[in-house]
């Protein structure tokens, strides 16, 4: 194979895996009677989510997805050229989990296998990474695994983080050869940083007893600094001030207008992010996909996920025009045009 000659990458197949424990609305409101969670359930969109065991990981669910889309497409252990593993949760500070995923799945060591922290935009970005491996000419198939596991940095007692997010991994296989993705677009304002962190537990903040603290904000949320802090309306000023535009400038500069998107899947952030995206785009009902309902903010999954679920549900068929967007901690945001 001539890697140099080719220009061009599309993404192969994606399969996801979801853990088996179902958490529903109905257990959370038993646990916190005052959360009065149908008026929860209308702004966040999620009506239950799939929480980890306590011995599951990042790394357990990236392998499970892997497998499953390794098994459909039938690829061998030398097929992969390289590992793109998005986490913000791994399962050790090192060695990275893309190359535990390498010795798990009994791959070929003639490989790249790196891991990158990035969160709600993670897909993105991975796709940014994977296309110019492809196209650079040094790969043929590039993996890229995007897994969380939320529910370990949340605090039981923190009402925003514990009725939204969960758990899962994707697996998506960019390959030369046709055309399929597009230009990726890729922002980045760190001055939002703190708008959505884990305060303690890295090089700049150890965890120490004190971290380990729980303390009540005004709001009566309960959390420790090594706990998800996320401040949700900044968070959505933020997807009303920047998202909106962007999107219209990715669509500019791929010389395309929205009528030409037959499908659009913006990260499943909640629904009040998404009300606000295909409101402000004016995207019909019928160009809409959501899977918020049952699984919810599964963070770097949420966009593989979804558009696994549109095609397993006969929305997003052979030949459509897709249009994915993701947004979050960084802060950092990114888009682009799939042909599926």
């Amino acid at each position: 194979m001539n890697y140099a000659a080719i220009k061009c990458a599309f993404i192969e197949g994606i399969d996801y895996v979801l853990p088996s424990r179902i958490v529903a609305n109905a257990e959370l409101a038993k646990l916190h009677p005052n959360w009065q969670m149908e008026q929860v359930a209308i702004r966040t969109g999620v009506t239950e989510r799939h929480w980890c065991a306590e011995h599951e990981t990042a790394l357990d669910l990236g392998e499970a997805a892997v497998r499953k889309l390794m098994a459909r497409l039938a690829l061998g252990p030398d097929a992969i050229d390289a590992i793109l593993f998005c986490t913000q949760t791994p399962d050790h500070v090192m060695p990275p989990n893309a190359c535990l995923l390498q010795h798990r799945l009994g791959l070929t060591t003639a490989l790249a296998a790196l891991d990158f922290s990035l969160a709600c935009s993670g897909f993105i970005y991975g796709l940014y990474l994977a296309k110019a491996l492809v196209t650079s000419g040094s790969a043929n198939r590039v993996l890229l695994v995007t897994a969380e596991t939320y529910s370990k940095w949340m605090h039981p007692d923190d009402r925003g983080p514990i009725t939204l997010f969960g758990d899962g991994a994707a697996a998506t296989l960019i390959t030369a050869g046709r055309g399929g993705i597009g230009q990726v677009h890729t922002r980045t304002d760190g001055v939002g940083g703190p708008a959505f962190m884990v305060p303690a537990g890295g090089a700049r903040q150890p965890s120490s007893p004190q971290t380990c603290l729980p303390v009540a904000d005004p709001s009566g949320n309960v959390r420790t600094a090594e706990n998800i802090y996320m401040d949700g309306g900044a968070v959505l000023d933020f997807v009303k001030k920047e998202i909106p535009g962007f999107v219209r400038q990715l669509l500019t500069a791929s010389g395309q207008e929205m009528e030409a998107v037959d499908l659009a899947i913006f990260h499943q952030g909640s629904q009040m992010t998404l009300d606000v995206l295909h409101k402000a785009l004016r995207i019909p009902p019928q160009k809409q996909f959501s899977n918020l309902a049952k699984v919810g903010n599964t963070v770097s999954a949420s966009i593989p996920i979804a558009i696994r679920a549109a095609e397993e549900a006969g929305v997003l068929k052979p030949g459509m025009q897709l249009l994915v967007t993701g947004f979050g901690v960084g802060l950092s945001w990114g888009g682009c045009l799939l042909r599926w």
